[in-house]
C-alpha cells in the first residue's frame, strides 16, 4: 500500500467536530480549506440552533459535501454542541477527535501528523500552535495559576514556579483527544456553556493522568473576530464573550480549588473582570449595556456558583 493510500485509511479513523451558530459561510469556507472535497474521516457539523433561515442554509452546505449535519432544536453551548457530536462520531467508529472552531483551519497534513501522536499516546490532549491570520500568536499552552487566577503563556513561566499551582491547557479553538480519552472524561462539561470549558477539560485530562500539549512544529489559523468581535468595532467583545468569561472562572474555581483559593480569586474579580473588558479595548466603554453590563452580571452570577458550591461543599 502506498503511504497517501496508508494516510488515507489512518485518517478514515479520524472524526472533525465542528459546532455552528450563524456562520455558515465561515463553515463551509474554513473546512473546504482544510479538509478538501474528498477527506476520508467523518466530517460532522453540529448547528446550534439560531434561526430557520440559518438552519436551511447550513443544512445545505453539508449536503453539497456529504458532511453529517446534527441539527439542534436549541442552542446547547459549544461544550454541548461538541458533546453531541463526538457521541455520534464515537458511535460510526471513530477513534480520534478533532475539535475544530468555525474561525478556524489546519492542514490534512498537520491533521495526520497530530492523530500520529494521539494514537501513540492516547491519554495526550494535543494542540498544534494557534495564529492568528496576521502570524501573530493566538494561543499555544497557558497557564492558569491557581493561586492568583491568573493566565500567564507557559513560555513565560518564571524559573521559581511552583508546578504544583499550575494547571496547563490548551485552546478547544483547535485540540485532538484519542476518542477513549474522550469518554472517560465524559466530554466537555456543559454547565460552562461558552468559554474556559477548555480550560476545565485540560484539567480532568491531567487528573487522568493524561498530558496536555502543543506541538510547536504545527500550526492553525484562529480568525476569532469572524464570530465573537462586534462588527462596527475592531477589537470589542460580543456581549456573550464578557459575561460567560468573567462567570465562568469562578465556575471552575467552585469546582476544582479548594474554599480558602476560591476565596481570593472572589476578592480579586472586579480586577480581573476589568482585565477581561480591556481585552475589547477602552471605546466600548461608551457602549457600556454591551460590555459593563455584561461583565458585572457574568461576575455577580459566578460568584452566586462559587458560593452555592461552597455551600454545598460544607455539608
Amino acid at each position: 500500500m502506498s503511504r497517501p493510500a496508508r494516510d488515507a485509511e489512518a485518517l478514515a479513523h479520524v472524526a472533525v467536530l465542528v459546532v455552528n451558530y450563524g456562520s455558515h459561510e465561515v463553515v463551509e469556507a474554513n473546512l473546504v480549506r482544510s479538509l478538501g472535497e474528498d477527506f476520508p474521516g467523518q466530517v460532522i457539523v453540529v448547528d446550534n440552533f439560531s434561526s430557520a433561515a440559518e438552519r436551511e442554509e447550513i443544512e445545505e452546505v453539508c449536503a453539497g459535501y456529504g458532511w453529517t449535519l446534527v441539527p439542534l432544536p436549541t442552542n446547547e453551548g459549544f461544550g454541548g454542541g461538541n458533546n453531541r457530536g463526538a457521541e455520534l462520531a464515537i458511535a460510526r467508529g471513530a477513534t480520534e477527535l478533532l475539535l475544530l472552531n468555525p474561525d478556524a483551519w489546519l492542514t490534512r497534513a498537520t491533521i495526520h501528523r497530530m492523530q500520529k501522536q494521539v494514537r501513540a499516546d492516547p491519554l495526550l490532549q494535543l494542540a498544534p500552535t494557534v495564529l492568528r491570520p496576521d502570524g501573530r500568536l493566538y494561543s499555544a499552552e497557558v497557564d492558569l495559576h491557581l493561586e492568583r487566577g491568573e493566565m500567564r503563556a507557559t513560555s513565560r513561566r518564571p524559573a521559581d514556579a511552583d508546578p504544583g499551582l499550575i494547571h496547563t491547557w490548551v485552546s478547544g479553538a483547535c485540540c485532538m483527544l484519542s476518542a477513549d480519552l474522550w469518554q472517560r472524561l465524559g466530554g466537555f462539561d456543559e454547565e460552562y456553556f461558552l468559554y474556559w470549558e477548555d480550560v476545565d477539560l485540560s484539567r480532568r485530562v491531567v487528573l487522568a493522568g493524561g498530558t496536555v500539549r502543543v506541538d510547536p512544529e504545527l500550526t492553525a489559523v484562529h480568525d476569532e473576530g469572524t464570530t465573537h468581535r462586534v462588527a462596527s468595532e475592531e477589537r470589542a467583545k460580543s456581549p456573550i464573550y464578557y459575561y460567560y468569561n468573567t462567570r465562568n472562572r469562578l465556575l471552575y474555581a467552585a469546582k476544582f480549588l479548594p474554599r480558602p483559593t476560591g476565596r481570593r480569586w472572589v476578592r480579586a474579580t472586579p480586577r480581573v473582570s476589568y482585565r477581561i473588558l480591556l481585552q475589547g479595548g477602552r471605546r466600548q466603554f461608551a457602549r457600556p449595556r454591551r460590555s459593563l453590563w455584561p461583565a458585572i452580571t457574568g461576575s455577580l452570577a459566578g460568584i452566586r456558583i462559587w458560593r452555592a458550591h461552597s455551600t454545598r461543599a460544607n455539608h
